[in-house]
């Protein structure tokens, strides 16, 4: 990690919100069944125990993305990242997990740390995980065996990647919405929210 005791810089910070993600597209993945079981396994880490797939097709699509997002991260372009959960068969979308991103700009002139420490950054992040998990509790089953994309909007003006493509928002018609919770690392503040299709 490029954080100094003292506090975090803006690289660390891009290292620590897209380190989020990665466990939390895992968390998602896991429990929304969309990946079966058998193919994760426990970590450590926050200081609890987590779910990472071990497919390997999966485990380099979602490197190349969140190293990627890493990247802009610490360049302060990206504005959210959205994990969509399709039906296979009706390619309905049914599921759409929303993580916004704002970035302090005025962090990538400076070279000096932020006073907020990883421990305390890490307590929120933990928070969050616990209520990604804590989901299943009220989303509906997911009944068909679904895909899943992950959409990233970035500043207008960003050269987008080959293997990237442009793709729409892929909405819900007739959803639910519910706010999570949000964490600040004091440079990147994430909040997220998940929507739902309700069965009419």
């Amino acid at each position: 990690m490029t954080t100094g005791a003292q506090g975090i810089t803006l690289r660390g910070s891009a290292e620590l919100v897209a380190d989020f993600f990665s466990f939390g597209i895992n968390s998602i993945l896991y429990q929304r069944g969309i990946y079966p079981p058998e193919t994760f396994t426990r970590v450590n880490h926050y200081d609890m125990s987590l779910l990472v797939t071990t497919d390997a097709t999966l485990k380099k699509y979602l490197s190349d993305v969140v190293s990627q997002l890493k990247e802009w991260l610490y360049e302060c372009t990206v504005k959210k990242l959205v994990l969509v959960v399709t039906c296979l068969e009706t390619k309905n979308v049914l599921e759409r997990w929303q993580f916004d991103v704002e970035c302090d700009k005025s962090a990538k002139g400076s070279s000096v740390p932020r006073e907020k420490s990883i421990k305390s950054i890490q307590d929120e992040i933990r928070s969050v995980i616990r209520q990604l998990t804590a989901t299943v509790t009220f989303l509906p089953l997911l009944e068909t065996p679904c895909a899943f994309d992950l959409l990233v909007y970035t500043d207008k003006d960003l050269e987008v990647p080959d293997k990237w493509e442009e793709s729409g928002p892929q909405m819900i018609d007739q959803s639910e919405t519910v706010r999570l919770r949000s964490f600040t690392t004091s440079i990147h503040e994430v909040k997220s929210m998940v929507a739902y299709k309700v069965n009419s």
